[in-house]
């Protein structure tokens, strides 16, 4: 089946490669590094799997992610616009990274040479395992036959549905890297106190703190919990994803906890996978962020 129009992700999405080959995806990748001078192309030059395992050793290393640049999105772009094939672009929030900015200047040049293409860039308003799913979204649409018109028109109403409701192993990553404002006023310092976050409309706000790992992933489910409870929406009606960082089998463990509480609350969401977080995030969270995503389907049944 040819397609009626492809679709691409900045490397934010943090899908796995094999699932990404399968849907006919293309993702542009962050690039990260851990000495300020070289910079690896996430999944080409460096797997996610290495880049938790340096971060593990090298404590006290701060590594640093840099968006993809413009000649990354223009390589993308081009070959679909010589083809005539409609693209629809969906990037990290733009209250977190220029990578948007980035994909609309492509465009433009794009446009100069290739008048005709259409190329629709999206602010998807969120980031990794939850950008992940709003990407797998457009997926659905794009194989149930919908036009771009009705897919975009589509993606922009679900965005603003998107939240993540997770956890760090420590205040330290979040304080290095600036990204705490907010969080830190409600954590304060205080040793040992870890915060529960909540990212919503591109922006993240603390929603909790515990002492212990098991309180702040249990205070993100709760959170979740009480998500779906007030939407107007039956649950069946949301995909949920579970974030995990270094720890594989935390994820997992997690996820079957998640399942098992949602049915426990009368909740039904179907399968919730477990995706690892990547490093343009996960610079910022450290080696254990671990929360959930969910976001409203494109298609409800």
């Amino acid at each position: 089946m040819s397609e009626t129009y492809h679709i691409i992700s900045d490397g934010s999405c943090d899908l796995p490669e094999e699932l990404v080959r399968e849907k006919n995806i293309t993702v542009v990748p962050f690039y990260v590094s851990f000495d300020d001078q070289k910079f690896l192309k996430e999944g080409v030059d460096i797997n996610v799997r290495d880049f938790y395992q340096q971060m593990v050793d090298q404590k006290g290393v701060y590594p640093k992610s840099c968006m993809p640049g413009i000649q990354d999105y223009e390589e993308v772009f081009l070959p679909f616009a010589k083809d005539g094939i409609p693209v629809i672009c969906i990037c990290i929030t733009t209250k977190f990274s220029g990578s948007m900015q980035t994909a609309v200047n492509a465009r433009e040049m794009v446009l100069e040479e290739y008048p005709q293409a259409k190329i629709t860039v999206i602010d998807s308003t969120i980031n990794t395992v939850l950008q992940g799913q709003f990407v797998l979204e457009a997926v659905r649409l794009r194989d149930s036959g919908a036009s771009y018109e009705e897919s975009v028109k589509r993606l922009e109403e679900i965005k603003s549905t998107g939240r993540i409701f997770f956890t760090v192993g420590d205040m330290e990553y979040l304080k290095h890297g600036g990204r705490i404002g907010k969080v830190a006023a409600v954590a304060g310092s205080v040793l040992g106190i870890r915060p529960v976050i909540t990212l919503k409309q591109g922006e993240i706000f603390p929603s909790g703190i515990g002492r212990s790992r098991r309180k702040t992933t249990e205070k993100s489910l709760e959170l979740l919990v009480e998500y779906l409870k007030k939407s107007r929406l039956p649950s069946d009606c949301f995909s949920v994803a579970v974030g995990y960082g270094y720890d594989i089998q935390e994820g997992k463990d997690f996820r079957d906890h998640a399942r098992d509480t949602l049915k426990q609350q009368g909740l039904d969401v179907g399968d919730i996978p477990t995706y690892q977080i990547g490093a343009g995030i996960s610079v910022h969270t450290g080696p254990y962020p671990l929360g959930l995503g969910v976001i409203e389907k494109a298609i409800h049944h």
